[in-house]
């Protein structure tokens, strides 16, 4: 069946938010070319999970307190509180606090500085 391969990340400030996802995730970023495009690599090639880009956004950003009406990521992270407390010190606001998802883990939605919302979710198989 099709697999997800790539994803993106529309950003008012592009600058701002590969700062934010560099300071927080690691993620590398490379430009494009001269274009207004920058791939990024969040983990060694190989290993489960997918790179994307980012780019402009073209528009407005997402409305606070309207429904999701995108594509949301989730980062596989392997402490959830502490990656909760790093990505709002960096700018990240929460959107839906953390909650179990039984026999999974846990998960939690923030905002970026640019609006979008992403999740988070450490594996813990004893999730009640």
């Amino acid at each position: 069946m099709p697999r997800i391969c790539h994803f993106e990340i529309h950003a008012e400030n592009p600058e701002r938010a590969i700062t934010f996802y560099t300071s927080v995730f690691g993620w590398k970023f490379q430009q494009w070319g001269d274009q207004p495009y920058w791939l990024i690599e969040t983990g060694p090639k190989g290993q489960s999970g997918i790179d994307g880009g980012l780019l402009p956004r073209h528009g407005a950003p997402p409305v606070g307190g309207e429904p999701v009406n995108a594509f949301v990521c989730t980062v596989d992270v392997d402490n959830l509180d502490a990656y909760s407390a790093k990505v709002t010190e960096h700018g990240a606001t929460l959107a839906v606090p953390k909650m179990p998802i039984p026999t999974v883990g846990w998960l939690a939605y923030y905002k970026d500085t640019e609006g979008n919302i992403f999740g988070m979710m450490q594996s813990d198989p004893e999730a009640k």
